[in-house]
């Protein structure tokens, strides 16, 4: 049986057409960077998420600088995430001179657990970066009311969760703003790196266009700081197209998850927990397992695709290990760098195909 972690190429076959009629208009067009297909784009994203403001950025990563940038983040501040999440989060933090402070997670969710970021709050505490892991969001009520009571802001990691919904409201739209990544393997992904940032304030909105155009609003009058991450036409072309499928490439990704959680029942596999008051697009379906790296050797062994997200946590990451506090310990951190295990979960998955999967990793077990 042949198995993919994510299979996209099946989706570009099926949207061929869509795509390739995509494509053409802009190599016709001539406009490359920027123009008509980015400014439809950010047009449509905006009316799906529900917010006045959206704008295109080469990837996800330089969204979350954008984001920061635009909040005047800068050397000397302090911004408290999790340290569970790819490296983007804190490299950003870093990139800006600021400094990451670290608060564990919940077990169930894999996310930012919000009572523990009380503890880490100091004077020098700008913001708080919760990541909205695995594709369900994270606590937003509480971390907005912690936000609140200490005057911080919140910058919402959306990356893997465009399409999730947090009491009724979409992930990335319910802090000051919201990062999306846009990577091929994304449950709406483009052909290439892009990103968008969204807000509902204008005033961070118009900050956040300054600085991916060079810190210019009118060409060759730079008035702040900026970068060179402009979205490109094409990736706008391509991920316009599929918009429209999102919604329903999430469901089939739920109906896929309540079948994985159907086949492990009574084995032992520790499948996702989703909280009544959010949904989860499942990004990645991620179990938990003892003796988790054996479980891989064998999946290897038997040619079945899975990977590790994420192995080593931030703090203990060569390029991040200065930002360390050694007094401060994430014991339920280290436990999910040990255990999670993430198996297929892609809109082309069949039955059977799951079915394949689930029966290794239950064999493996008894």
């Amino acid at each position: 049986m042949q198995l993919q972690l994510v299979d996209i190429r099946d989706q570009y076959q099926k949207l061929k057409p869509e795509i390739d009629e995509a494509i053409h208009r802009v190599l016709d067009s001539g406009q490359f960077i920027l123009g008509k297909e980015v400014h439809e784009f950010e047009t449509n994203i905006a009316r799906y998420l529900g917010v006045p403001h959206a704008i295109g950025c080469a990837s996800g990563t330089e969204a979350l600088q954008v984001a920061m940038m635009a909040l005047g983040i800068g050397p000397g501040d302090e911004i408290i995430t999790t340290p569970f999440s790819f490296a983007a989060t804190v490299e950003t933090i870093a990139l800006l001179g600021a400094k990451p402070l670290y608060a564990d997670i919940n077990p169930t969710t894999f996310n930012i657990e919000p009572h523990l970021i009380q503890k880490v709050i100091t004077k020098k505490t700008r913001a708080i970066i919760p990541v909205h892991l695995y594709g369900q969001p994270a606590d937003m009520d509480t971390i907005m009311d912690i936000a609140r009571k200490h005057d911080l802001h919140v910058i919402e990691d959306a990356a893997q969760a465009i399409g999730a919904e947090f009491n009724g409201k979409k992930a990335g739209t319910i802090g000051d703003i919201g990062c999306i990544s846009f990577f091929p393997t994304k449950n709406l992904g483009a052909y290439g790196d892009a990103g968008m940032i969204v807000t509902n304030d204008k005033q961070l909105a118009d900050r956040a266009r300054m600085i991916i155009e060079h810190g210019s609003k009118v060409r060759y009058y730079h008035d702040i700081l900026g970068l060179n991450s402009r979205l490109d036409a094409i990736q706008a072309a391509v991920l316009n197209v599929k918009l429209k499928y999102l919604d329903e490439w999430n469901r089939t990704r739920k109906t896929f998850a309540e079948n994985y959680n159907g086949m492990f029942e009574g084995s032992g596999v520790i499948t996702p927990t989703v909280k009544s008051d959010r949904t989860h697009i499942f990004h990645q379906y991620t179990i938990r397992v003892k003796r988790r790296d054996d479980l891989a050797k064998y999946l290897r062994e038997k040619q079945i695709p899975h990977a590790i997200y994420y192995p080593i946590p931030l703090y203990r990451q060569k390029a991040f290990v200065r930002f360390a506090d050694p007094r401060q310990a994430f014991p339920v951190t280290e436990q999910m760098t040990r255990e999670v295990l993430s198996i297929p979960m892609h809109s082309a998955l069949s039955y059977e195909m799951q079915q394949h999967v689930a029966d290794a990793i239950k064999e493996f077990h008894t």
